[in-house]
């Protein structure tokens, strides 16, 4: 293991030589650089030079992961975003002033160069350089890895193994870790996925507050901040629920919004409190008309995630349509007793015998949620839809039609191995039910849920205007990214997590 002062000599080093390289008269940061080609794209380019030939001439830029000298020439790794590239240094062609300045490069250097493509007696695609840029010196060693042949493969082992450091540190876990970049990759495509399907699909995109003067749409604890102009406390929203079905009664039919929510909770492997939401509302339909737009939603976002190829056998097959199970049904039978029968001292036993912490304190559609994610949800691992939840837990859901519906709402959460990926309703129209439903939520945080949200007077006032039949839903991009691309934390799916503070 290095030592501080190992450390301090590789930093001190490449200081004295970022001083010399100044002394020389050399610009150790630039401004920019001219290139004509990608890593990858030089090295398809190259793969097409006959063997002894020479082929056009190229501008590349990247960093430089690896070097070895040979008397008068060199061989060196160039990488970029798109892969790598061999460049060829010899004395002769670049001069000897350039040649002696080659001794003040590091790894990690962002370089430009120009030159020409061959290939080597080996077949490798490589660049006869004949000018070389210093574009950006490293003034701390990137912790690259050891590479080996092993039956023809190249076996990379990383420099940069621990945890915790490659998420405080993501830009060298990026840098050193072309995987982590595909990772982010799809990630990427697949938000992109998910707007052009909503855009097809007649949706509008739009922006809703981030600072609120309430929070609501979700049971979650805020995080408050306060306005010094206004001298008003705000909350970072939970949810983009409340100000989306505003828009819903001005007429706007289809909204969909892909922003931050935020949520003063603990962080585990799937729960960070800063994370990105998709949430969509359709005027006139309901929870099974929003049912089949996210099945489909799926299969596009399958589908983008599967378009990068280091991802793609992760790629779980999706055939809707999915299972259905309904929430009260399927917690009975693992309980073996009706959960609404269930007293509140009864929920509290049970809650503390699946290993749920402090249960005197919660309220009891806490502890009916607590019960079904430890008896239910964690069991379900191929999609499914969960329908026809309790109306404790569901204060912005419609009642459920028909025979059979009494104290049930129109709500939906797709799960998948284990995980919330989706939660819909038929969304709740009536200003009379809405209030009511409101000040129960406000009665359970007098009683001390925290969780719990008040009554949004401004909401109510929107709803009195009237509000058509509307589907909505919310789907988690971090979690359904996860289970896409076969991550186990949510750390390992968002590019800053949050973290404790470096110890001193």
């Amino acid at each position: 293991m290095a030592t501080t002062d190992d450390v301090n000599f590789v930093l001190q080093a490449r200081r004295d030589k970022h001083d010399a390289l100044v002394a020389a008269g050399v610009a150790p940061y630039a401004y920019g650089f001219d290139r004509t080609h990608g890593a990858a794209d030089a090295a398809r380019l190259g793969a097409h030079v006959a063997d002894g030939g020479e082929g056009p001439a190229v501008r590349l830029a990247g960093r430089l992961v690896a070097w070895r000298a040979q008397g008068k020439t060199a061989f060196a790794h160039l990488a970029d975003q798109s892969g790598r590239i061999q460049l060829y240094f010899r004395r002769d062609a670049l001069g000897e002033a350039v040649w002696e300045l080659l001794r003040l490069y590091d790894l990690s250097d962002i370089v430009g160069v120009s030159g020409t493509l061959f290939r080597t007696r080996t077949g490798e695609v490589t660049v006869r350089v004949d000018a070389v840029t210093l574009l950006a010196k490293a003034l701390r060693p990137l912790p690259y890895g050891k590479e080996e042949l092993v039956d023809g493969v190249v076996v990379r082992h990383s420099g940069f193994s621990d945890a915790e450091q490659r998420y405080r540190q993501r830009y060298a876990d990026l840098a050193v870790h072309p995987e982590v970049r595909d990772t982010f990759v799809a990630r990427a495509r697949l938000i992109a996925a998910i707007r052009r399907f909503l855009d097809d699909a007649g949706f509008l995109e739009v922006e809703t507050p981030v600072l609120q003067p309430l929070y609501g749409g979700a049971s979650a604890r805020p995080f408050t901040t306060h306005h010094n102009a206004l001298d008003m406390p705000l909350y970072l929203r939970i949810a983009d629920e409340l100000y989306l079905k505003r828009l819903i009664v001005g007429g706007l039919e289809r909204v969909y919004e892909i922003g931050h929510d935020f949520r003063n909770e603990g962080i585990d492997r799937t729960h960070n409190p800063e994370f990105t939401m998709l949430e969509f509302y359709q005027s006139y339909t309901d929870y099974l008309g929003i049912i089949d737009v996210v099945e489909r939603l799926l299969v596009v976002a399958a589908d983008a995630v599967r378009s990068v190829p280091a991802l793609a056998d992760r790629v779980p097959a999706l055939a809707p349509p999915f299972a259905r199970i309904e929430w009260i049904p399927s917690l009975d039978r693992a309980l073996g007793t009706s959960v609404l029968d269930m007293d509140l001292a009864t929920l509290r036993a049970a809650a503390a015998r699946v290993g749920v912490a402090d249960v005197a304190t919660l309220s009891r559609p806490k502890l009916m949620d607590e019960l079904f994610q430890a008896h239910v949800e964690s069991t379900i691992d191929a999609p499914t839809f969960v329908l026809d939840y309790p109306v404790e837990l569901s204060p912005l859901a419609k009642p459920k039609r028909g025979a059979g519906g009494a104290g049930l709402t129109e709500r939906f959460e797709l799960f998948a191995r284990g995980r919330e990926l989706a939660n819909a309703f038929s969304e709740l129209n009536d200003p009379l039910d809405q209030r009511q439903r409101f000040e129960a939520q406000a009665r359970l945080r007098a009683a001390g849920d925290l969780e719990a949200s008040g009554v949004d007077e401004d909401y109510l006032r929107a709803m009195e205007y009237g509000m058509p039949p509307t589907g909505g839903c919310g789907i988690g991009i971090d979690r359904l990214f996860m289970y896409l691309a076969g991550l186990s934390h949510i750390r390992d799916a968002i590019l800053f997590p949050a973290m404790r503070p470096e110890a001193g």
